[in-house]
């Protein structure tokens, strides 16, 4: 079946600088695909991720590893084959918490297949040098090889020791060769581990040579952008002085404006008094008839103010003569009030008589 991928997820992927030990150098410029896989064959589990045509991960996880959280969305674990630590930054806590129990429970996985690996190796070791203690056989014992016919002759012409031992002998000679088939297999592992970390190296390697290269591209990156800083300072004071000069430009437009506006209510007035001044003989001429017509105006008015004196004294003579009469007439009116309050009794005795009569 080979390997297949058991869990999958997305993350930036980062490695420890090996110079400091102590920096975080990006192995990828965005997040990346990061997946658990696991080999049937083998019986073990690797953690890789590819940025493009680039391997950037390929840890096998061993029962010694431990993943760590660093923050709420960054975890890392070292590698020792690969000499390095990795580290992972996530999108989200959860997606950090759901790695960290993947790695804990492949970890575990990994542990039980080593165990399992080492009982295996040591039952294999065990039957091998039970093997090793049966093979000299004793002198008194018949050799198996000298005993001529098939299996079932050989047993009823041997003592059931005998049979014992070779059945024995026939169980250790499986146990060797599925031994051998074992260590054949183990060969196959273990050149195929050589082959994988070769690559691993190669690609070590050229990931050391991309960093240098990058160290380079970044130190030039930093020259440029504070050579562009040191333009942009400069252009920025350039514009500071231009708008400076806008800004002077301006006021002096406006106060230019307002002089010529100035200037040109002082000419319009100035006009008006031109015109003005070409009227004034005529004006002066209106103002000494005018001045003539204020002598006679005020010659006649004394004449009527002689006249309002007189009859000022006839009005107030009138006055005298309306009060005269009018208390002559506040007589009369008393003398009238009383003829007719006799008339009055008058008439009510002679009301009186008639009524009497």
């Amino acid at each position: 079946m080979g390997e297949q991928p058991i869990f999958t997820t997305r993350a930036h992927v980062f490695q420890i600088d090996p110079t400091t030990k102590k920096n975080w150098v990006p192995a990828s410029k965005q997040a990346v695909t990061v997946s658990y896989f696991y080999d049937s064959t083998r019986n073990s589990y690797r953690i890789i991720s590819v940025d493009g045509s680039k391997v950037i991960i390929n840890s096998t996880i061993t029962p010694n590893m431990t993943f760590t959280k660093t923050s709420q969305k960054f975890g890392q674990w070292a590698d020792s084959r690969a000499n390095t630590v990795f580290g992972l930054g996530f999108g989200s806590e959860q997606q950090l918490a759901k790695f960290a129990e993947k790695f804990q429970e492949v970890k575990d996985a990994a542990k039980l297949a080593r165990d399992k690996s080492q009982e295996k190796m040591e039952t294999s070791s065990n039957h091998s040098q039970e093997s090793g203690r049966v093979t000299p056989s004793d002198p008194s014992t018949p050799q198996a090889s000298s005993i001529n016919g098939t299996d079932d002759e050989k047993i009823s012409h041997v003592g059931p020791e005998a049979a014992l031992l070779m059945s024995e002998n026939d169980r250790l000679k499986t146990a060797v060769e599925q031994s051998n088939t074992n260590a054949k297999k183990w060969e196959t592992e273990l050149q195929t581990l050589q082959e994988s970390n070769a690559r691993l190296e190669d690609a070590l390697t050229e990931s050391s040579a991309n960093v240098e290269s990058w160290k380079k591209q970044l130190s030039v990156c930093k020259e440029e952008s504070d050579a562009l800083r040191d333009k942009i300072s400069e252009l920025e004071a350039q514009c500071k002085e231009v708008s400076l000069e806008q800004e002077r430009n301006a006021q002096l437009t406006a106060k230019v404006q307002e002089l010529e506006a100035e200037l040109q209510d002082k000419e319009q007035e100035l006009q008006n008094l031109r015109k003005q001044a070409e009227i004034i003989p005529q004006l002066m001429a209106e103002c000494e008839s005018i001045t003539d017509k204020l002598r006679t105006a005020e010659t006649k008015n004394v004449e009527l103010d002689g006249r309002i004196g007189g009859l000022q004294a006839d009005a107030d003579e009138n006055r005298q003569k309306q009060g005269d009469m009018q208390g002559e007439l506040k007589k009369f009116m008393d003398i009238l009030d009383g003829k007719i309050d006799e008339l009055h009794e008058f008439r009510q005795g002679l009301s009186k008589l008639g009524v009497g009569n």
